[in-house]
């Protein structure tokens, strides 16, 4: 079923398949998207830590259970009714960026507030996502060379009554990662894709066959069990889904690769 909208022709049914959208196209787009999801799947690999950030009483588990439950139904609403309602007014053209792909910014308060909630929850993510990093590089430094007061020494400073300490291996690292990471993301000009091939690497050995042999072990579940063979079925599935999300952000990054040039957004 077709509808003629203000600016598009689209489908009751999401990405319509015509003149400007082959079977093959879409075949790979729905690869491509399965990538998408899956990265937000990697939620689920910090949500234990997040649930730990209670002291013992009251308890985490029935605490931040509630808070995470809350949170992931708040940001499950919104992101279908993000992707739901963007195919059904744009159909094919719906860009990657729902607030910056269409080249207008009408009405212009709406779109810095969603633009400012952007930043903030990327700030949070950001700062979530990437500690265990720069704790791993920072331990493995401090190994490598325990007697360098340059990686391990504290230095106070002082502003005001506000007194810090700073470790300045810490603060240029850091910096020059975050720059580099910054200039990365900004040299791509078709980040869904990139995002749809890291959520392919990561999906089934963090989110599914890691959890699932650990589950396995401490439950000391017998092998060729029924449950056994479930649990490995259900990690087969989606070792699967990886495999074909990865091909579809592949395919889609070197089909992307020719026609842009870095540093020039994707329209």
């Amino acid at each position: 079923m077709y509808y003629v909208g203000k600016g598009e022709t689209t489908h009751l049914f999401g990405t319509k398949v015509g003149p400007e959208l082959s079977g093959e196209d879409k075949i790979w787009r729905i690869l491509s998207a399965l990538g998408n999801i899956a990265l937000a799947c990697s939620y689920a690999t910090v949500v234990y830590d997040i649930m730990d950030t209670l002291k013992s009483y009251p308890s985490e588990r029935i605490q931040m259970r509630k808070a995470n439950v809350l949170g992931i139904i708040t940001m499950t609403i919104l992101f279908l009714l993000c992707g739901c309602f963007g195919y059904a007014a744009f159909g094919d053209h719906t860009p990657g960026n729902i607030l910056t792909g269409f080249g207008f910014y009408e009405p212009f308060w709406l779109v810095a507030i969603g633009n400012v909630c952007i930043i903030i929850h990327m700030v949070g993510a950001y700062q979530v996502l990437a500690q265990p990093l720069f704790r791993i590089v920072e331990m493995g430094a401090n190994m490598m060379w325990p007697r360098s007061d340059f990686i391990n020494n504290e230095r106070k400073h002082k502003i005001g009554s506000l007194t810090f300490n700073v470790n300045l291996f810490r603060l240029i690292w850091r910096t020059i990662f975050v720059i580099m990471a910054t200039v990365i993301a900004m040299a791509m000009p078709f980040f869904n894709e990139f995002l749809a091939l890291l959520g392919a690497f990561g999906f089934w050995p963090l989110i599914v066959f890691f959890p699932v042999q650990m589950h396995i072990s401490q439950k000391q579940i017998n092998r060729f069990s029924l449950k056994w063979c479930v649990l490995q079925l259900l990690s087969f599935v989606c070792f699967l889904i990886s495999v074909a999300a990865a091909v579809g952000a592949t395919h889609g990054i070197s089909k992307n690769i020719t026609k842009y040039k870095l540093f020039r957004y994707k329209q």
